[in-house]
């Protein structure tokens, strides 16, 4: 009760002695035209530390609100390439400024600001950058931790971050990848004590930021600058744990940085399903969600995991830079899943119960190294070459059932597979890139190349029983199957850039794809179950190659202005399809023509507010699986065999999207519509027999529909230490399919409604409390059996908490509470996950001893429910329950060099 009494008087005393004031002006430049996005922000005298900011509108005006305990405090404006404004004003409840003109500077650069190093927030033509220092988290908080405080930035349980809307795929780290593609290792791992600024940009790939062109408008690249004094040194953490059911984890990593050379290591062993590396300060490594977490607890079975890797970086001579990651990693993962399906027929229905349980040895090795070089300042050559490969073993078992409508035993197998895989992987990436001048003119010549290799050695068995009249027919298959499978996939891109006017382009260019696969699949039965495998198996064999072509010419006129940006490319879709089965010595081939067209228009109303739409068309060629004419029976219940004559398929997408985020008020309101329309779409054809033994093959269809619309606002409410956030948003989704069940065709729509809620309020430094709530609402229709219509609802509700007192002690508690509607008889329909962790901070915060238990009530279960377009099934499967664990953290860091203090000190937000 003290703790409570304690928050209560900290929460009265700071209301009673702080002051609300509201500064309202505009600020203009030398010649009286309004400054939008300048940033207007207050300090106090005292100590340089933030109390709150604003950015000025497309008129110039501002308004500055907020509460502080201070008398007096410094007003600054600044604004990229300008003067900044300094004067100190005396607080109260109104301020109304006159007009301030910010004067030119004498060594104006583009995009140059001395005082950039002290504003907040700073909005430039294609940036929008945080200082990390204005934003006030705990003494050893991680970047996420930082991320949370940015305005506009949302980060989810699982560490996704979405900025005004928009989800980041990409972290960099001085403008390079942090150990690749994986965020996460980043903002779990980067400590704020070294971070500079965080800067936000639209994605561009590598090729885009060398010409100039826009990048991406709906995905986030967020680079971390770090500090100058901090970016000649080493960080390193490691941690060791052991808990109860012989549960474990170890992991490391360690960072080296000396200037424009990175090198970083990391390693990891635990059998708690996590990468070992995307490490929560407060609940360690365990999960957060119940039933769909990714580190904990989904319904990807348990994994004992193995991983260790580098990743080094370095540049020279200016113009030279390589880089290059390798990863090892050894999993052994372990699955159990129970499955209750009901098939709907056109006028009847049937149902299958199985039980599978599986084990997956994997070993996998990916390295990746890229090498560019600037042979002047408008002529670059970029070389990417990536390898993948993976070695396994996996055993699985099946048990398998089929009952009819009333519930009568109709067949039921047993299975039983033990398969040797391999895969390996190599791919190219050459880019040329030549410039002409400073205004966007370039030629562009790309070639990628991919060769990939697939070996599968399966010795398979099955056991099947019929009821026919009453008596039971048996049928057994013990088989070793020798599968390869090969893919070379070469692609050929030649563009050409012309400015007709200022940000007004003509490009021209040619695409060039093409695709071999091949595959081929020798079924061996056993003769006498001596286990020799010696007769091969014509009818379930094959030697199966496809060859598939696309050329693409097109032309595009396109507008790249600050406000507004139109993009028009228009074309040719030729696509080339041949196959060829060498066992029977036949082929097929056929050349379709489509129109290629992406256009698009994206108008900037004012700085992070936005409105656009775009429109695309694509061609997807039908898998090779797909294509042969090969009868596949490793599941006796559902024999399948492809189709030679299946055409690609042609996909429409138009998407619309608005935000706006208002940085005076902390609140932003983001919206889309999303609409696919697909012709040709491959769906597969399924005949089920008497004995309820489905027959299954492929076909085109026209009409698919897919579309989904969401929108979603939140705002931040702050008085000095306490913040108070909300976030609400409406998701809404439309799905029509079209197929076929039993031979006949169909056409299955399905709608889902999906509301939530997520409240957070805070105490820097002290404790947070974030409950959150989402519903979704389900309902399909089928027009082959109306009776059969399905709609439910799942719930989730979670409550997260975390304190900060006493000094050093960390106590956390993630509580999710899931309700899954309408399942079958015999499944869970709820589930309850408590992850609780206390931990201790000594040794001047370099080390943590921290006690965490997942699952507290062991009341976490795996139950889905999906909807197919003729089938409704729910699934149970194997999934982490409750553990205890016992951990040590330890920390290092040694960074040399002092670097420039910030004037005034630390400021705080």
């Amino acid at each position: 009760m003290k703790l409570y009494y304690t928050l209560a008087l900290l929460l009265i005393t700071g209301i009673a002695s702080s002051q609300n004031f509201e500064i309202t002006g505009k600020v203009v430049d030398e010649e009286g035209a309004p400054l939008e996005s300048a940033t207007i922000y207050l300090e106090k005298a005292a100590d340089s530390s933030l109390v709150t900011y604003t950015i000025s509108e497309k008129n110039g005006n501002f308004r500055l609100t907020g509460n502080t305990e201070v008398p007096k405090a410094d007003l600054y404006i600044s604004f990229a390439g300008y003067q900044s404004h300094r004067e100190t004003l005396e607080i109260k409840e109104q301020i109304e400024l006159p007009t301030i003109a910010l004067n030119i500077q004498d060594n104006e650069l583009e995009e140059v600001m001395v005082t950039a190093t002290r504003a907040p927030i700073t909005i430039k033509k294609d940036t929008l950058e945080f200082n990390a220092d204005s934003f006030n988290t705990r003494q050893d908080a991680n970047l996420e931790e930082l991320m949370k405080k940015l305005p506009g930035v949302e980060v989810d349980n699982q560490g996704n971050i979405t900025v005004n809307g928009r989800p980041v795929s990409r972290i960099l780290v001085n403008g390079e990848e942090f150990f690749g593609d994986d965020p996460k290792i980043a903002t779990k791992n980067l400590p704020k004590e070294i971070i500079d600024k965080i800067q936000v940009t639209d994605t561009k790939t590598r090729s885009e930021e060398f010409t100039g062109k826009p990048g991406d408008p709906e995905n986030k690249t967020v680079n971390i600058t770090i500090k100058e004094d901090k970016n000649k040194g080493y960080f390193a953490r490691a941690t060791a744990g052991g808990g109860t059911d012989d549960r474990y984890e170890l992991s490391g990593i360690g960072n080296y940085f000396r200037d424009d050379l990175r090198f970083s290591v990391l390693a990891s062993s635990n059998n708690i399903n996590t990468s070992g590396f995307s490490y929560d300060e407060v609940f360690g490594m365990m999960g957060r969600t119940a039933g769909r977490n990714v580190f904990g607890g989904g319904g990807g079975g348990i994994t004992k995991a193995e991983t260790a890797g580098f990743n080094f970086v370095n540049k020279w001579e200016e113009e030279k830079e390589l880089s290059a990651d390798y990863f090892f990693g050894r999993n052994d993962t372990e699955r159990r899943t129970i499955v209750a399906r009901e098939n709907i027929l056109p006028n009847s229905r049937f149902f299958t119960n199985s039980e599978e349980s599986s084990n997956l040895i994997n070993d996998s090795h990916r390295a990746n190294v890229r090498f560019e070089v600037e042979f002047d300042t408008l002529t670059r050559l970029n070389i990417n070459p990536r390898f993948n490969a993976n070695f396994g073993n996996s055993y699985r078992d099946r048990i398998a059932e089929s009952l009819d409508e009333d519930l009568n035993l109709i067949n039921s197998t047993t299975t039983s597979n033990n398969e040797e895989l391999e895969s390996a992987d190599f791919s190219n990436d050459i880019d040329f890139i030549k410039r002409f001048g400073s205004r966007g003119s370039y030629l562009q010549m790309e070639f990628e190349n991919d060769h990939s290799r697939q070996k599968n050695d399966n010795f398979y068995f099955s056991e099947s029983i019929f009821i026919e009249d009453g008596e039971e027919v048996v049928e057994i298959q013990d088989q070793y199957i020798d599968e390869d499978e090969t893919e070379n996939e070469y692609s050929i891109e030649v563009s050409k850039r012309s400015v007709l006017v200022d940000d007004f382009f003509l490009d021209i260019s040619y695409d060039f794809d093409y695709l071999k696969s091949t595959n081929k699949r020798y079924v061996y039965e056993a003769e006498n179950g001596d286990g020799d495998y010696n007769t091969l198996n014509d009818l379930l064999s094959s030697d199966f190659e496809v060859n598939s072509r696309r050329h693409t010419p097109n032309v595009g006129l396109n507008y790249e202005g600050e406000i507004w940006r139109i993009n028009t490319e228009v074309g040719l879709l030729h696509t080339g399809l041949d196959n060829t089965n060498f066992l029977e010595e036949t082929s097929f081939e056929n050349t379709y023509n489509n129109l290629f067209l992406e256009a698009g228009v994206r108008y900037e109303i004012e700085r992070s507010k936005s409105l656009s739409i775009r429109y695309d068309t694509n061609v997807d060629i039908p898998s090779i699986r797909q294509l042969q004419p090969v009868v596949d029976r490793t599941n006796p219940l559902n024999i399948v065999v492809g189709n030679p004559e299946l055409r690609p398929t042609y996909r429409q997408d138009i998407r619309l999207n608005y935000r706006n985020f208002d940085f005076a008020t902390r609140s932003g309101i983001f919206s889309y519509l999303n609409l696919g329309f697909t012709d040709n779409d491959v769906v597969p054809v399924t005949t089920v027999d008497e004995d309820l033994v489905r027959r299954t093959t492929y076909t085109n269809v026209d009409g698919a529909i897919n579309g989904n619309v969401g929108l979603f606002y939140n705002k931040q409410y702050k008085k000095e230490a306490r913040i108070f956030r909300y976030q609400a948003g409406l998701n809404s989704s439309y799905n029509k399919n079209i197929g076929f069940t039993n031979a006949v065709k169909y056409e299955a729509e399905r709608y889902t409604i999906s509301p939530r809620l997520r409240l957070t309020y805070e105490i820097e430094e002290l404790f947070s409390i974030e409950p959150n709530y989402e519903l979704t609402y389900n309902n399909t229709m089928y027009d082959i059996n109306p009776d059969r219509n399905e709609d439910f609802i799942n719930h989730s509700i979670g409550l997260q908490t975390t304190t900060y007192w006493p000094e050093n002690v960390v106590f956390g508690n993630d509580i999710s509470f899931n309700y899954f509607g309408n399942v079958s008889p015999g499944f869970d329909n709820t589930s309850l996950l408590w992850n609780m962790s206390l931990g201790y901070e000594f040794l001047k915060d370099k080390a943590t001893l921290k006690v965490k238990v997942y699952d507290l009530l062991d009341q976490n279960i795996d139950t889905r429910r999906v909807i197919g377009d003729d089938y409704i099934q729910d699934t149970s499967s194997l999934i982490l329950t409750r553990y205890a664990m016992l951990s040590f953290t330890y920390k290092l860091s040694n960074f040399g060099g002092s670097g420039p203090p910030d004037r005034g000190g630390r400021r705080r937000f």
